[in-house]
């Protein structure tokens, strides 16, 4: 089945790095910042009031909603500027929020594996999230990265596969796809006919009805042990 593969995509919110944390902890930041830059604010708005400003946000504009950091940004100048703050204060919580947003940890399979593959395959990251592949840990682990918001849309839309295609090179049917979430990555890559591998760390039941992975695996070794033996 993987024998014609010669360009691996990789989702990385939960299947590189555990996600929430990282976010909570960003957003935990850029709250204390704007507590402090901005306190009329955090006396309106609670951290939870915030977020859900945030999703009314995206609701409300889809045609940005693919932009998570677009989306925050335009929140944050609604709310800011609200409370008599100028739109620049919005910019400069946005930094902090992403620079905290960098700081992941890889699940401790993640580095020797990617650079397994690597040797052998062209490897690239795909992700609807707001990392910023360059500032992590994994800086040097891909051959091209790519986000929701460089190509307009999100998975399970098929357009970064098609971008990470074009970038590359490499024609759709020898890429491999390997994500966590059934959906947005697994779905995402069959409807292209690009064969999926789903990462299991949690042990969870496969979603019914639909349909499963060509491979479940509970790590990057063991997907090392498949495809590099």
């Amino acid at each position: 089945m993987f024998d014609r593969v010669r360009l691996i995509c990789f989702d990385l919110d939960d299947t590189l790095w555990p996600c929430h944390p990282v976010i909570h902890a960003a957003e935990a930041e850029c709250y204390a910042w704007l507590d402090r830059q901005a306190p009329r604010l955090t006396a309106r708005y609670s951290q939870d009031q915030l977020r859900e400003h945030r999703f009314t946000t995206g609701r409300h504009h889809p045609e940005i909603a693919h932009d998570l950091t677009e989306v925050r940004l335009r929140s944050l100048i609604l709310l800011l500027e609200d409370q008599g703050y100028p739109a620049e204060l919005a910019h400069r919580a946005i930094d902090v929020f992403r620079e905290a947003r960098n700081r992941v940890t890889p699940y401790d399979d993640v580095v020797d594996a990617l650079a397994s593959l690597r040797e052998r395959f062209v490897l690239v990251s795909v992700t609807n999230g707001n990392s910023q592949v360059r500032h992590t840990p994994l800086h040097a682990s891909f051959d091209l990265s790519l986000t929701a918001a460089e190509v307009g849309a999100a998975k399970p839309d098929p357009a970064i596969f098609h971008a990470a295609s074009r970038r590359t090179g490499v024609p759709l049917d020898k890429f491999l796809h390997v994500g966590d979430d059934p959906v947005r990555d697994i779905q995402a890559g069959r409807e292209l006919g690009v064969p999926t591998v789903w990462v299991n760390r949690g042990r969870q039941a496969w979603p019914q009805p639909l349909e499963p992975p060509d491979l479940e695996v509970a790590d990057l070794a063991e997907l090392v042990g498949i495809l590099v033996s």
